[in-house]
């Protein structure tokens, strides 16, 4: 069985992420009627990596990192924010808001699909079974009978798929870099590895569609969505990848669409369903199931 304390500090890491990303929708709503995607993107990984880094530089034991690792740890932020990201921004604009959330609910499967390949971890009958009653979970979560299957929406729904995919590898290669480099370090690191092509589709959507007035609430909205969104959310989920199995890590992503469900009953008095309700506990179940494994 593995350790407890790191057990417990990791599934509470990646569900505490997945809770924040859950939570960030209504904000980002708000934000984008004024500045476009790729430009808040690049905002909230320059905002996300400064805070890191100022993290590190009043942090007593300050670990090195070398130029080999610095580089993977570049790479690694490219497929997660440059690549990933950008399929997500992209599909979302071409597909709809309930497609984004079941497409993308396949990560965890990508997870289980990389994690033995580059990880050498097993895939065990144990964490196969956790991920069907988890993912169960979510598609009550989420209903299904929300999506569009048009033939319009194919190539968004291919974009979001892709976006799965690539987060899937993203979050593998954390756990693999994590073992030979400081994290918060690292961390800070792969914020600066989107930053290349959100900084490239960026200046084009400014030139294009330019940006809106800027209210303090505004920029209320980009400093939560910047250091608590980001900085914060993003080392959290690096953390979990780097202190759990990825197969069993990968599992907090599904608290996303439960947290987001519960800020719309509470916050815009959307309805509640028993499906919502069944869905949780299943996901919890699939969580703990994967989580105690021998």
């Amino acid at each position: 069985m593995m350790q407890k304390q790191n057990t417990f500090t990791g599934l509470f890491a990646g569900l505490a992420a997945a809770s924040i990303w859950g939570g960030m929708y209504v904000v980002s709503k708000v934000v984008l009627e004024v500045i476009p995607p790729f430009s808040l993107l690049t905002l909230r990984l320059i905002m996300g990596a400064l805070t890191l880094g100022i993290v590190i530089y009043f942090r007593k034991n300050k670990t090195p990192i070398t130029k080999e690792l610095f580089w993977k740890s570049l790479l690694v932020g490219f497929v997660g924010y440059g690549i990933s990201l950008g399929f997500q921004f992209v599909g979302t604009k071409l597909s709809t808001a309930s497609n984004g959330s079941l497409v993308t609910s396949a990560t965890p499967a990508f997870v289980l699909l990389f994690a033995p390949f580059l990880l050498g971890e097993q895939t065990t009958t144990r964490r196969i079974i956790a991920l069907f009653i988890s993912t169960l979970g979510v598609v009550a979560v989420i209903d299904p009978r929300t999506a569009e299957l048009s033939p319009t929406l194919f190539w968004g729904n291919m974009s979001l798929l892709a976006a799965a995919l690539t987060w899937a590898l993203y979050s593998v290669l954390v756990r693999k870099v994590s073992k030979s480099v400081d994290l918060l370090t690292s961390s800070a690191v792969m914020l600066l590895g989107g930053l290349p092509s959100s900084i490239a589709f960026g200046l084009w959507e400014i030139n294009t569609q330019g940006v809106g007035p800027i209210t303090w609430g505004i920029i209320g909205g980009l400093l939560f969505l910047g250091i608590i969104s980001t900085a914060v959310a993003m080392f959290l989920w690096n953390y979990a990848f780097a202190e759990l199995p990825a197969a069993v890590a990968s599992l907090t992503f599904f608290a996303q669409p439960v947290v987001g469900t519960l800020l719309g009953w509470f916050f815009l008095a959307e309805k509640i369903t028993p499906l919502f309700l069944v869905g949780g506990v299943l996901i919890g179940i699939g969580i703990l199931v994967a989580t105690f494994e021998k």
